[in-house]
């Protein structure tokens, strides 16, 4: 029969000392308890030297005696004395509700914490790009592992699919920009700059930048989704497993293929931007078509193309990165999946805008005006 907790209390000059011995475990232990809270004064040492087995529970109980009576323990084995050790270590006080920060300091809290994600993450955007011109020179200097058809199919998501809704949204956008011009340059009789408002703002930055927002909600998120999928999966795992590189794989066609479709759909979207425009001119303020062609040759320089159509690869770079580092960062659950997704959208309309001001400074310092 196994032997119940117990314990005797000697008396000696140096301090009384209780002296355990049996099981103490949860089993075993009876009314143990209640019979160690009855014992007060005068203890100095306990001694487990005789006991045959401990568990967490009584670790705990005798953890708790010894530091009530400030004793000292001793006898325990190793095993038995890292438990202990490991028992008072997680005897801390819990506060039901947490101590409330002032709200200032709650504040600066939340900035400070805002602020070293936004450097993480930039550090990681970095780190990520870094990696993928390393995957391009390795690609260049070996063409065979050039995953061509992979490249072709997403030609086909981030180019071709998109035509329609970019092509809706930058029809719309021409003619609010038209009616909204029209009606402040009315009251000057200037009606006809809105030919030149419309023509220079499309090429030269609506253009390029709402079509760089949009491929951002639609196939940068896209981007995230699926390598986070793939993460939770473990397919990434599997092809580092097999010797393929998930760079050259999975984020380098990809990259390519936003790089190499925005300048497209920029000059696309600036074009239909332009007719809607034309159209109000035409309907709106009795100025037809061809007269709209002709002042535009006259108003608008080839520069503002220029400036369009430099600055989209750079914008679809920058959206196919973000969507796919945010996707490998994937881990955990399927919420991640999500969290990750959002975070890919909003990082790259932030960076797009924050670098299509840094190219408006540029391009005027050029004199590209």
């Amino acid at each position: 029969m196994r032997a119940r907790a117990d314990f005797v209390r000697e008396t000696s000059n140096g301090g009384d000392m209780l002296r355990f011995s049996g099981r103490l475990t949860l089993a075993n232990l009876g009314d143990f308890p209640e019979r160690l809270r009855t014992q007060s004064g005068g203890i100095v040492r306990l001694d487990l030297s005789a006991i045959e087995r401990i568990d967490t529970v009584g670790a705990w109980l005798v953890q708790r005696f010894a530091a009530e009576q400030g004793a000292a323990i001793e006898g325990l084995s190793d095993d038995a004395a890292h438990l202990v050790r490991q028992v008072a270590a997680a005897d801390q006080h819990v506060a039901m509700r947490p101590e409330r920060a002032h709200p200032a300091l709650h504040l600066l809290a939340e900035i400070g914490e805002a602020v070293l994600g936004a450097l993480r993450t930039l550090y990681g955007l970095l780190g990520f790009f870094g990696a993928t011109a390393i995957a391009f020179g390795n690609v260049v200097r070996h063409p065979s592992r050039f995953r061509f058809n992979a490249t072709v199919q997403r030609f086909e998501v981030v180019g071709i699919r998109a035509l329609g809704i970019i092509g809706l949204m930058s029809f719309l956008i021409g003619i609010v920009i038209a009616q909204q011009g029209a009606v402040q340059l009315k009251q000057f009789g200037a009606e006809v700059f809105t030919i030149n408002l419309v023509g220079r703002i499309t090429l030269r930055e609506l253009g390029v930048l709402m079509t760089a927002i949009m491929v951002a909600g639609r196939s940068g998120s896209a981007f995230a989704a699926q390598l986070g999928t793939m993460k939770l999966t473990e397919e990434i795992d599997a092809m580092r497993t097999i010797g393929v590189s998930p760079i050259e794989a999975l984020v380098l066609p990809r990259v390519l293929a936003a790089v190499m479709m925005m300048p497209l759909l920029g000059f696309y979207a600036s074009l239909i931007a332009i007719v809607g425009g034309g159209l109000l001119c035409w309907v709106s303020l009795d100025i037809p078509p061809d007269t709209f062609i002709q002042r535009l040759r006259e108003v608008v320089p080839i520069t503002d193309l220029y400036v369009g159509l430099v600055k989209a690869p750079v914008f679809g770079a920058i959206i196919a990165i973000a969507g796919c580092f945010q996707g490998m960062q994937v881990e955990g659950s399927a919420e991640a999946v999500g969290t990750r997704t959002t975070s890919a959208v909003v990082q790259a309309i932030f960076l797009v805008i924050v670098l299509d001001a840094f190219f408006a400074v540029f391009f005027t310092w050029v004199g590209w005006n």
